[in-house]
C-alpha cells in the first residue's frame, strides 16, 4: 500500500489529498456536501479514473446526509439531483458513471427502508467501493507483474498509482507488485504536460515509497527508446472501449506509436470497471477539453504568448498498439472484442 491516503470517509466527511498542491505540500481537504465533492473532482483535487469513481460514490453518500427532511420521495428526488451533479463533473472517465450507477442501484434496491437506514447503506456502499478498489488493484498488480522481467526499465505516463485509485494503483500497481517481489526495476516517468501528473505525482509517489524513478520530459521518450533504455511501457486508462481502444491521458497515443516502432511491449492496466461495454470503439469516447490556462500557465506563472490554445485532456490509443490489457480478472489478449466480451 501507499504511505498516503488518496480518498477516505472520516466522521461523515469525504477526505481527499489535494493533488494540486503536490509535491510541494501534503494537504488533506474535508468535504461535507456533494457540491464540494463535485467541485473537487472538476478542479482536479482528485483525479484518476478509479479514484474519481470512489469520490463520486462518497459524494452520493455525503449528499444523502445533507437531506434533513422526512419524506422519502423528496429524498429520492434530491439524490437524483446529487447524482446528476456528480455525473457532470468529468466526461471521459467511465468509472465515474459506473460508481454513480452502482449507488443508484443501491438506492433503488432499498427504497422501502427507512431514510436513516438508506443513508447508512449508502455510506457503507461507498466504503465498500473503496475497499474493493484496493483489492482489485492488488490483483491487477499481481497479474501484471508476470509480464515484467527482472532488470527492467519501465516507462509510465501520467499517474496511475495510489493517487489515481484507492491507494495501490493500476499501472503503478503492476510496478509496485514487481518491486515487492524483488525484481530489479526502475521507472521512467514522463512529465505529462500540461498538468504535469508525471512530474508532480508519479515521481513523488514512487520516491515516497522507495521505488527508483527517473523523470523525463514527454519529448524524450523516442530518444530513450532508440537508445534501448526502455524495456516496457505500462499505463492506466480512463475508459476502454469494447474493442480494446484505450482513452488515457493526452500523449499516450504518441508513446504507443513509438513503442510499436521500437518493438517495445505496450501494456494497459485497468480494472474491469474501466471497460465501457456499451462503447463499440474509441471514436465514441468523449474527450474532455480543459481550460486553456493549464497550457499557458505552470502554477500561476504565465509561460505562453496570447494565442489560441488547444487542451484535450485525453487521446485514444487504437487497440492494435496494445500488447495486453491487465485486469483483476486476468490478462486480456487480442482480439480484444472477443477477450473483453468474455468479461461481461
Amino acid at each position: 500500500m501507499s504511505s498516503f491516503k488518496t480518498v477516505e470517509w472520516v466522521n461523515n466527511k469525504v477526505v481527499m489529498i489535494d493533488q494540486r498542491k503536490l509535491p510541494n505540500v501534503e494537504i488533506y481537504n474535508e468535504y461535507t456536501s456533494h457540491l464540494e465533492v463535485a467541485e473537487a473532482i472538476k478542479s482536479m483535487v482528485i483525479r484518476g479514473a478509479p479514484a474519481i469513481g470512489i469520490a463520486a460514490a462518497m459524494g452520493v453518500a455525503v449528499g444523502s446526509l445533507e437531506y434533513k427532511g422526512s419524506e422519502k420521495e423528496e429524498m429520492f428526488k434530491f439524490l437524483d439531483s446529487v447524482c446528476e451533479t456528480l455525473s457532470s463533473t468529468r466526461p471521459t472517465a467511465v468509472n465515474l458513471f459506473w460508481a454513480i450507477q452502482r449507488m443508484k442501484d443501491v438506492i433503488n434496491a432499498n427504497r422501502e427502508k427507512s431514510i436513516d437506514t438508506i443513508k447508512d447503506i449508502l455510506v457503507k456502499e461507498s466504503n465498500e467501493i473503496l475497499r474493493e478498489d484496493i483489492q482489485t488493484c492488488k490483483k491487477i498488480g499481481d497479474n501484471g507483474s508476470i509480464l515484467i522481467n527482472k532488470d527492467s526499465s519501465i516507462l509510465t505516463h501520467c499517474n496511475a498509482g495510489g493517487l489515481a485509485t484507492g491507494g495501490y494503483g493500476t499501472a503503478l500497481g503492476v510496478i509496485r507488485n514487481s518491486f515487492e517481489k524483488g525484481k530489479n526495476i526502475r521507472v521512467i516517468s514522463s512529465e505529462t504536460r500540461p498538468f504535469l501528473q508525471g512530474a508532480r505525482l508519479t515521481a513523488w509517489e514512487l520516491k515516497k515509497d522507495g521505488i527508483p524513478v527517473t523523470l523525463i520530459t514527454d519529448s524524450m521518450v523516442g530518444y530513450l527508446m532508440g537508445k534501448g533504455n526502455i524495456s516496457a511501457v505500462v499505463v492506466g486508462a480512463d475508459r476502454i472501449a469494447a474493442n480494446g481502444d484505450v482513452a488515457n491521458k493526452i500523449g499516450t497515443y504518441s508513446i504507443a506509436v513509438l513503442a510499436r516502432h521500437h518493438n517495445i511491449p505496450f501494456y494497459v492496466a485497468a480494472p474491469v470497471s474501466t471497460i465501457d461495454f456499451n462503447c463499440s470503439s474509441g471514436e465514441h469516447i468523449p474527450i474532455e477539453e480543459r481550460d486553456a490556462s493549464e497550457v499557458t500557465h505552470i502554477g500561476n506563472k504565465l509561460i505562453a504568448a496570447d494565442v489560441d490554445v488547444m487542451n484535450p485532456a485525453f487521446d485514444i490509443t487504437p487497440n492494435g498498439l496494445v500488447k495486453s490489457i491487465i485486469t483483476e480478472k486476468g490478462i486480456l489478449k487480442p482480439p480484444y472484442s472477443e477477450s473483453i466480451a468474455k468479461l461481461r
